[in-house]
């Protein structure tokens, strides 16, 4: 696989859009919700900062439209701010 470095993120301006709006989950389908290399991380440091849940590196290839409960098991990592997690959705 080749790893594309100019892949598509949300802006610094975007995550404090979801801040004011006061979502809780933001997931993308890719490595990370950030474009590489940004300097400072903003837009990790607003998401987060604000309690913000991120899931990155989500497959929704598979799934029809429609509604769904997402459930989310991390994997806890002492002294960690991220880590692995498994995530499954279910039918509402």
């Amino acid at each position: 696989h080749t790893f594309h470095k100019d892949y598509v993120g949300i802006s610094a301006d975007a995550a404090a859009w979801v801040v004011r709006r006061g979502i809780q989950l933001v997931g993308i389908d890719y490595l990370s919700i950030e474009p590489f290399r940004m300097p400072g991380h903003p837009v990790h440091h607003t998401l987060l900062g604000a309690n913000v849940i991120v899931l990155e590196t989500l497959d929704l290839s598979a799934v029809a439209a429609g509604r769904y409960q997402l459930l989310c098991l991390p994997l806890r990592i002492a002294g960690g701010d991220g880590g692995p997690a498994r995530a499954a959705l279910a039918t509402l």
